[in-house]
């Protein structure tokens, strides 16, 4: 007989060397020489290359020795953008690819790291497209370097890559062997993410938090991270948005609690999986232009609550049930508990939906007439682990909820 005391046994999937604090960037000359002189450095459109931490780093690296060669990548990844830089790199025998930006950055050095040797087509690895081949690999080295606080990535095994339209499509390109080699997760460099950016990435990372947690594959290791992430966004993420434009004492703490939580919850869903919202996600971010993030915070909230009723109609003894009750006590400060916990939990995303000015779905052409599409292509992994199958009834009231 199992002692319930004890808890459940668990796997922990491949981690990054995590280094983390305020400053810890100047710690990448040196991890990049780890595996040699020759990076390729991959980053977003512009918003790290013309700021002044991009210009304190360059000459460092040059310094130390390191040869860079820049890619920027100006959106969300796509299957073509990964094949022609693979391509346009072939021969430069890069020792290290190193990813600096948000998750649109990392997912791209990600996928970029793992076909510059074996130099195929992404396509042939993405799940649930085309032929679903085995990654063979080998990997080149990555490096991690996140610069918003949200996706997480830098401690995930997938690349996510999208192409938009009709026959689009949100599908990951995943082996153990793409986890980066490290991960260098420096607060200060949240320092130029405007308010847009904080809502919606910060939003990502509570859901992906919340979700974990009330994953079935959640376990005692991943929970007592998540937790301690969900305690210091709560500490964090609007401090972070109201002194964005700010660098005081207050404002660094923020980023601190804020990159924290961000890490935490991509360690968890590597390991866990996640829920509705990021099930919805994949037809949303590919059938339409809708960023991650965004789709993430602007249905959290319904779908909270959907998930609660659902659970207390079907399975009112669910652990789940218990997670929400308590993050909403932690975002309410406390002093709630049971029925009246679950209903804070809803109420405060719900005003913060309207606080932060979320889009809604219609904002992006989404109507009536696509919910059923939307429904259709809303059962791949992350739906696979929400805390309850929702019908799909119920995730078609989510949708319509936020049309």
């Amino acid at each position: 007989m199992t002692n319930p005391i004890l808890p459940p046994p668990f796997t922990i999937a491949s981690l990054p060397k995590i280094i983390f604090g305020a400053g810890v960037i100047d710690r990448l000359p040196d991890e990049v020489l780890r595996f040699g002189p020759n990076a390729l450095i991959v980053t977003g459109a512009k918003s790290f290359t013309e700021s002044e931490a991009w210009a304190e780093l360059q000459p460092k690296l040059q310094d130390a020795g390191v040869k860079i060669t820049v890619m920027q990548v100006p959106s969300e990844p796509s299957p073509e953008l990964v094949d022609d830089a693979v391509v346009g790199y072939k021969g430069a025998s890069f020792d290290v690819v190193v990813g600096i930006g948000g998750g649109s950055a990392l997912d791209t050095a990600k996928a970029v790291a793992g076909l510059l040797k074996p130099g195929n087509t992404v396509m042939d690895h993405l799940e649930g497209v085309g032929p679903e081949l085995t990654y063979q690999g080998p990997a080149t080295p990555l490096i991690c370097c996140p610069t918003t606080a949200g996706t997480g990535s830098e401690a995930t095994k997938n690349a996510v890559l999208s192409r938009h339209g009709v026959d689009g499509f949100k599908k990951s390109f995943r082996d153990d062997t793409l986890v980066a080699r490290a991960a260098i997760v420096d607060p200060d460099l949240l320092a130029t993410c405007p308010k847009s950016v904080i809502a919606a990435n910060g939003m990502d990372a509570f859901t992906q938090l919340l979700e974990s947690l009330t994953s079935i594959r959640s376990n005692a290791m991943t929970a007592a991270l998540a937790w301690s992430g969900l305690e210091r966004f709560a500490q964090g993420f609007w401090d972070m948005y109201m002194l964005a434009d700010e660098d005081g004492v207050r404002a660094q703490e923020a980023r601190t609690h804020m990159a924290y939580a961000s890490l935490m919850s991509g360690i968890c869903l590597a390991q866990t999986g996640l829920g509705s919202v990021h099930g919805l996600a994949q037809p949303l971010g590919s059938l339409f232009p809708i960023p991650h993030g965004v789709v993430c915070g602007t249905l959290v909230a319904d779908a909270s609550d959907i998930n609660i009723r659902a659970l207390m109609e079907r399975n009112p003894s669910s652990p789940a049930l218990e997670v929400y009750a308590r993050a909403g006590a932690t975002l309410a400060g406390g002093g709630v508990s049971g029925n009246a916990a679950l209903d804070a939990l809803v109420r405060t995303l719900q005003d913060w939906t309207e606080r932060l000015d979320l889009p809604r779905l219609s904002q992006y052409g989404v109507t009536d007439a696509d919910v059923a599409r939307i429904v259709a292509n809303s059962r791949g992994s992350s739906m696979k682990t929400n805390p309850v199958v929702l019908t799909d009834a119920e995730i078609a009231e989510l949708v319509q909820r936020r049309l």
